[in-house]
């Protein structure tokens, strides 16, 4: 993978409406780390919706608009990354048609979460073409943009290995050329002496002993050249690994951390289990939503002695209350010296205080809705022109470029 590209990041996310606490803490805040260290694309993925709810398409357009506003409101930056709308972005769908021409079959169907999510959605006919086809959908959203990185939990490594093998698959297939290796020898002549006797030591090093370093220091070594074509770097580094032109890199899964976010219950914080605080809560709901949240069910009384470990509202403090709280609750709580009410104050008023600044700044995007078309637009126009890019390549090399 060339540095360029391992610089370019991809995320996205379904369009299920206003987002919750659970999604900031899983998903926004690591977004708003990765927006300053690398080029990041954002994007809501609309079609993505389509594959699970494709005969309940009302409420899509208020969601895209709800959940990108929720993003503006945590402090995502459209100066600092660009935010899409997939299915604005064509070239999404004509890239998942060509690489469906050559995709098995078998491939989808031992994507694990393929059979998961059947299992899950029990009440949904999942048994269309799109839900088969939907990780394809994901890769096509990946390699379009060249990304190098893609942001996923533990559970979505093997979607990143599926996009990595049809990437390979893709080289192998239509980055040959019939005199590649006079190329490469003429692109290994205009790097120079020194580099030429580098890059193909570093080569040998990683085809004999699968030294990975060594890959990574020659991939920097070509990104580097400054009097090398971008074709001749293509073939650089495609040589680096067999005799084909790299023209899809390989995407790295970027794992996230795992989110401790719980729902009001305890389990995980969802929609559908009914126990979530959006980022827009009114701090009235907020209170009443913690106020009126399980305890240990051993508390009966006020007087009565609990067990932190057993009631949700400690795992809240482990997240947003400081040392001093988190050594009071368990001491509290255990002895029966202070009261659940009591217990839970401290949650309030730290939920409020993260979720304050981004209510005020969602009710100005909402006050001023030109200013979100006005981002959405810029940053659909800037991912096309890459995607475009990506796909006038892609046509080329499978023979569907028309001079």
């Amino acid at each position: 993978m060339n540095s360029s590209s391992s610089q370019r990041v991809l995320s996205g996310m379904r369009p299920t409406g206003q987002l919750h606490l659970g999604h900031f803490h899983g998903v926004l805040k690591n977004w708003l780390t990765l927006q300053h260290e690398y080029k990041c694309y954002f994007f809501v993925a609309d079609w993505h919706a389509l594959t699970t709810e494709y005969d309940n398409t009302s409420t899509v357009s208020q969601h895209v608009w709800d959940m990108v506003i929720d993003w503006l409101a945590v402090g995502i930056n459209p100066s600092e990354a660009t935010l899409f709308i997939q299915s604005k972005v064509p070239e999404h769908a004509e890239l998942h048609l060509l690489l469906s021409m050559f995709t098995p079959l078998s491939w989808l169907e031992r994507v694990p979460t393929y059979k998961d999510q059947q299992q899950k959605l029990q009440n949904k006919d999942l048994s269309t073409y799109g839900f088969l086809g939907y990780p394809l959908l994901q890769s096509a959203d990946i390699l379009i943009y060249k990304a190098g990185l893609v942001p996923v939990g533990e559970d979505q490594v093997a979607h990143i290995e599926f996009t990595r093998e049809l990437a390979r698959r893709f080289n192998h297939l239509y980055g040959r050329e019939a005199d590649f290796e006079d190329k490469v020898n003429e692109a290994i002549r205009k790097i120079g002496k020194k580099n030429a006797k580098i890059y193909k030591d570093l080569r040998k090093r990683y085809q004999e002993q699968g030294d990975n370093e060594a890959l990574n220091t020659a991939q920097a070594l070509v990104e580097a050249q400054q009097n090398v074509s971008l074709g001749d770097k293509k073939r650089l580094f495609g040589y680096l690994e067999g005799e084909t032109k790299t023209i899809l890199p390989e995407p790295e899964p970027l794992l996230t951390p795992v989110s401790k976010m719980p729902g009001l219950d305890g389990q995980k914080m969802s929609k559908s289990y009914h126990n979530t605080i959006a980022l827009r809560e009114s701090p009235t709901m907020v209170e009443n939503k913690i106020r009126t949240m399980p305890t240990d069910p051993a508390r009966i009384r006020r007087t009565d002695p609990g067990d932190p470990e057993r009631c949700p509202v400690w795992q809240f403090h482990k997240i947003y209350s400081n040392q001093e709280v988190q050594t009071w609750v368990p001491a509290g709580c255990r002895s029966a010296g202070i009261g659940c009410l009591e217990c839970k104050q401290p949650v309030i008023e730290s939920i409020l205080a993260e979720l304050t600044p981004i209510r005020e700044r969602a009710q100005r995007y909402l006050e001023n809705p030109e200013v979100v078309h006005s981002i959405l637009n810029e940053g659909c126009d800037k991912a096309r022109t890459v995607a475009r890019e990506t796909l006038e390549e892609v046509r080329e090399v499978m023979g569907l470029f028309y001079r």
